[in-house]
């Protein structure tokens, strides 16, 4: 007999829409929630693409969305996030309050621009159609370096604008496929080394609770469930790249039945979904309604 298990998949940045909290607001218990966040409504007003704000508004937009969903939704077998997804994780597992994560992503936001404004002009380059050995090769040579794993075939680097034009056209002489992002900070990569030991300061300041659901460490795909293996792995992210096509085979191997991707956007359950067919996937972002969410639960999750 199987049994079902479930995991949350919480998004980084890169999905933000101005829309991203109205489903969430259909639950008096999330509008509540995202009204007693501080500094949301400021921010929403705001550039939401700007990595100040991105990152506490995708934080605040996954919490919100678990909170309209907790009572409908059995608890998670295991929770991932990706890039400041994973400080999102944390809290959907019981780890930190929703205030508590949306004062870390703050935190984490600033730490890493200060990071960029020291060493200016850094980009970030896809890379598509080579194998992940030879995709780093390829982009070290212009100084760049993988910041996350995204397929066997597909990665994203970080390196220095400058280079950007010379790596995408060498890229595509190779016969793959690039694209530069629309953002400036060369996360994930040592560029954000300095950023690493403050984040872990700001964690080690925050109260922590009993997690509920152990949580995919992006950096090793080994799932955490302390607070010293969190704040370890929280803050080495921040410069080390991220594993993400083995925290997928990670929760295949886990015995994962159903991943529900609690948005912004889908780009998580559709790398999943690719991934490991045999696992039911779906976003929030799929769905009109909560009640819609929650019958999809119900199905995925029947044995």
């Amino acid at each position: 007999m199987s049994y079902p298990r479930l995991l949350l998949l919480c998004p980084g940045q890169g999905d933000q829409h101005p829309d991203m909290f109205n489903l969430a607001r259909t639950s008096p218990a999330a509008s509540a929630l995202l009204d007693s966040l501080p500094g949301i409504a400021a921010m929403s007003s705001a550039d939401i693409y700007a990595n100040r704000n991105a990152q506490p508004l995708i934080v605040a937009a996954t919490l919100g969305m678990w909170e309209a969903i907790r009572d409908i939704a059995p608890p998670p077998a295991l929770v991932a996030g990706y890039s400041v997804g994973e400080l999102s994780a944390y809290s959907v597992a019981g780890a930190v309050t929703p205030a508590q994560a949306i004062a870390l992503a703050t935190q984490r936001a600033q730490l890493m621009d200060d990071c960029q404004r020291a060493a200016p002009g850094q980009a970030l380059v896809t890379i598509s159609g080579l194998p992940l050995t030879s995709a780093s090769t390829l982009a070290a040579a212009y100084g760049y370096h993988v910041s996350i794993e995204t397929g066997e075939d597909s990665c994203i680097t970080g390196g220095p604008d400058a280079q950007a034009d010379a790596l995408q056209q060498a890229i595509e002489a190779s016969g793959a496929r690039s694209k530069r992002l629309p953002v400036a900070v060369a996360s994930h990569t040592p560029y954000m080394q300095d950023a690493v030991s403050p984040f872990a300061a700001a964690l080690d300041a925050a109260a922590f609770q009993a997690m509920q659901a152990p949580v995919i460490a992006g950096i090793s795909a080994a799932p955490v469930s302390t607070r010293a293996a969190a704040i370890d792995t929280l803050s080495r992210q921040l410069a080390e790249k991220i594993r993400w096509l083995s925290c997928m085979d990670a929760a295949a191997e886990a015995g994962i039945t159903a991943a529900l991707e609690l948005g912004p956007g889908g780009a998580l359950s559709k790398m999943l979904q690719n991934r490991h067919p045999q696992i039911a996937t779906r976003s929030v972002a799929d769905f009109r309604t909560l009640d819609g969410i929650g019958k999809w639960l119900d199905r995925a999750l029947d044995t």
